[in-house]
């Protein structure tokens, strides 16, 4: 009988164990540059002709009227999907501005100087005290010493934003920038300080392929149908729209850029159709084509359906879906459409209804970037103050569900970002609250909901809106005063109408913080006043924190546990005079202080 073997325990392990895996160079997917993107030899042109990188070098070469350069910091914003061009495109510009730099620095040294050269050169040799024949002085026309290095820098802003569409304007604060180029699907935002250029691309679109998508999702050639595209595909719209009408299809309409929404930025690489110049204003965008010379963008849209070329952003997507009949979406990519799903309004309208009854409001900025940012935090917070609810603001530039979550007692969130790509729509339940929009909360705020089924999220229209509401509540406080109609008053101690939540129906006492702050009460145990180490507790009993109600301190008052110490609290075996503290180790994980210590020894 054979002896028993000790059974292994540890994984079999030979010299290929400990060898390192080889990988074979990482080629980036571009097949938005068209046929031949992973040809290397093709692929510094095709980004050239992309990105328009010859148009965008002439814009920077710009000088101020005392001959500077009027763009001497310049920073490049991209998404995530175009990042990978970054460090050629780079290249590109910096080797284009530096030939300009020297073409205009070559010509203003040449301009028949030759007899003054011939001069310093001999005077520069007979003071010169080296014999080598590279002395520096032998040459004053030697490129070194003449040309100055060129004066205009360019960063990558390396943390976008959370929106993409929008212009990073605090990221190119960073090193000063004095304009940020902006690469890829834009929102056309208008911002507040620094000047912004845009440069949508040139992506490649089969134009056959994507008519004949078209004509197998609408048959009826006398079907209402606009067609859009993200702002990078938005130049093949009217050649779509030519070649259909050829067809046959007698009601079809397209989507054209808005350069007014620009403002005052600049659009590198892109022209709006000039063949038809009359059009319908819809967000940031023209229809052109709608024959109906009376068309009503609110109601008359509605009897069209949407056929749209790549996929929109969440928020753009559902502000779409409340403007069409229909909506169908086309993947160049892929060669495919799809109708749906998408995001649906009625959860929108279940947490405007759980912010009726919400006592406190975080109002979650994630951009500072838009003009109209500072106006509209003042009108949600005057709002919130109204209704006698408590507002907390926040700046989060990246919101997620783990940042949010630090904050228990907010208990609706408003979010205050871009329509195309800034708001949360939180389609899978991950955040812990809700989070909506100034528009669903202003009607969440009101006495009575009205939902006509609209979903508002441009600031300049919430705002205009508000400012009407405000003037005709004004002229009816002023009739009702003039009329001689006896107001109720209000009984001193009279309850208020109870309020219940509508989605769960529960009665629900702390909706109001701020309406009867002389009547709040709260139940916690009372703290001795010259009672030591108890700094968060004592601060925690001042709920009226400046002359307004700090809701953050009613809900750490009355929660079980409120800081270190509080598990202890009330029994009556545990240690007053509580534990040394002791110095635990310090450094970083490459070398602790104890093994420097051990290493000098």
């Amino acid at each position: 009988m054979s002896e028993a073997v000790a059974p292994s325990l540890s994984t079999y392990q030979d010299e290929q164990t400990f060898s390192f895996q080889k990988h074979g160079a990482k080629t980036h997917q571009r097949p938005y540059l068209g046929p031949g993107w992973d040809e290397p030899s093709l692929l510094h042109d095709k980004i050239r002709e992309y990105y328009s990188i010859d148009e965008l070098i002439d814009f920077l070469k710009q000088d101020n009227d005392n001959g500077t350069k009027k763009y001497k910091k310049i920073t490049l914003q991209f998404p995530d999907a175009l990042v990978a061009d970054s460090a050629i495109i780079v290249q590109q510009l910096q080797e284009g501005l530096k030939v300009a730099h020297d073409d205009k620095h070559h010509e203003e040294t040449e301009i028949n100087f030759t007899e003054k050269l011939k001069k310093d050169k001999k005077d520069k040799k007979d003071h010169c005290t080296k014999s080598c024949s590279n002395c520096k002085c032998s040459d004053p026309l030697d490129t070194k010493q003449q040309n100055d290095t060129c004066p205009q820098q360019v960063w990558i802003l390396a943390d976008t934003a959370y929106s993409a569409c929008c212009i990073d304007e605090v990221a190119a604060e960073h090193v000063g920038a004095e304009i940020v180029i902006h690469f890829g699907d834009a929102c056309l935002n208008a911002i507040q300080k620094l000047d912004a250029v845009y440069v949508f691309g040139k992506p490649y679109l089969d134009i056959d392929t994507t008519v004949q998508k078209f004509k197998e999702t609408y048959s009826d050639k006398e079907a209402k149908v606009v067609i859009m595209a993200d702002a990078p595909h938005t130049h093949y719209m009217y050649p779509i729209y030519k070649q259909l009408k050829e067809d046959g299809y007698t009601n079809v309409a397209f989507a054209d850029i808005d350069l007014e929404r620009a403002n005052t930025a600049t659009i590198i690489g892109f022209k709006t159709c000039d063949a038809i110049s009359k059009g319908t204003r819809f967000s940031n965008r023209l229809l052109k084509g709608i024959n109906s010379e009376e068309f009503d963008i609110e109601t008359d849209l509605m009897d069209y359906d949407l056929f749209h070329i790549t996929q929109p952003q969440p928020p753009h997507l559902l502000f779409l879906t409340t403007k069409f009949s229909t909506l169908t979406i086309y993947d160049p990519s892929s060669n495919t459409t799809s109708q749906g799903p998408f995001p649906s309004l009625m959860k929108r309208y279940r947490y405007m209804q759980m912010a009726r009854t919400s006592g406190t409001v975080g109002i979650l900025v994630n951009t500072l970037s838009l003009r109209n940012t500072t106006e509209m935090i003042k009108t949600v917070s005057r709002k919130i103050r109204e209704a006698d609810k408590k507002s907390y603001m926040f700046v989060v530039g990246k919101p997620n569900v783990a940042k949010l979550a630090n904050f228990e007692s907010i208990e609706v969130w408003c979010i205050l970002g871009c329509g195309q790509g800034g708001i949360i729509l939180d389609q899978t339940n991950e955040f812990y609250k809700p989070i909506i929009t100034p528009y669903e909360l202003e009607m969440a705020l009101s006495p009575q909901v009205t939902w006509t089924g609209k979903w508002v999220t441009e600031f300049e229209r919430l705002i205009a809106d508000d400012n009407d509401n405000d003037n005709n509540e004004s002229d009816e406080q002023e009739t009702t005063a003039s009329s001689d109609v006896p107001q109720s008053p209000t009984l001193e101690g009279e309850d208020e109408a109870p309020e219940f939540n509508p989605v769960t129906g529960k009665f629900v006492s702390t909706s109001r913080p701020l309406r009867n702050i002389q009547h709040l009460e709260i139940d916690s145990t009372s703290a001795s006043a010259n009672e030591d180490g108890q700094l968060v507790k004592a601060f925690s009993q001042a709920v009226a924190i400046k002359g307004t109600v700090s809701t953050s301190a009613v809900y750490l008052q009355n929660r079980e546990w409120t800081g270190l110490g509080s598990d202890f609290a009330g029994q009556e075996d545990v240690d007053e005079e509580g534990a040394l503290v002791e110095e635990g180790r310090g450094g970083i994980a490459r070398g602790y202080d104890y093994d420097m210590s051990n290493r000098k020894e």
